[in-house]
């Protein structure tokens, strides 16, 4: 069962951060990095600037606090709803497996 639920990760992880979209793969990896960072995986990663920013690294902190206005800033910023779909996915992947890692090294000191 662990293999296959790594195996589903990874293919969700290359999905989102590695296919083709309305943003730029590296820009992806990038905000990914910096949601991980924020929610416990070691190493720092540069925060994005202006709304982008903002809007990326509440979401990895304090998802329930978006509201409405938050994307409309990155609408009126220039960023299509496609592209702030794909960040936003990045953002809650990294923001998720930051707090699993962090999770699983807390355990590991357990053992």
């Amino acid at each position: 069962m662990q293999n296959t639920l790594a195996q589903g990760y990874e293919h969700l992880r290359r999905s989102i951060l590695e296919t083709a979209g309305d943003t730029q793969v590296d820009l992806r990896a990038e905000v990914e990095a910096r949601a991980a960072s924020l929610s416990g995986r070691e190493g720092a990663a540069d925060p994005q600037a202006g709304p982008l920013g903002i809007y990326l690294d509440k979401l990895a902190q304090q998802a329930y606090r978006l509201v409405d206005a938050d994307v409309e800033r990155l609408l009126e910023a220039g960023y299509s709803q496609d592209a702030i779909f794909e960040l936003t996915l990045a953002a809650a992947l990294g923001a998720a497996a930051g707090r699993f890692e962090c999770a699983t090294d807390a355990l590991a000191e357990l053992s």
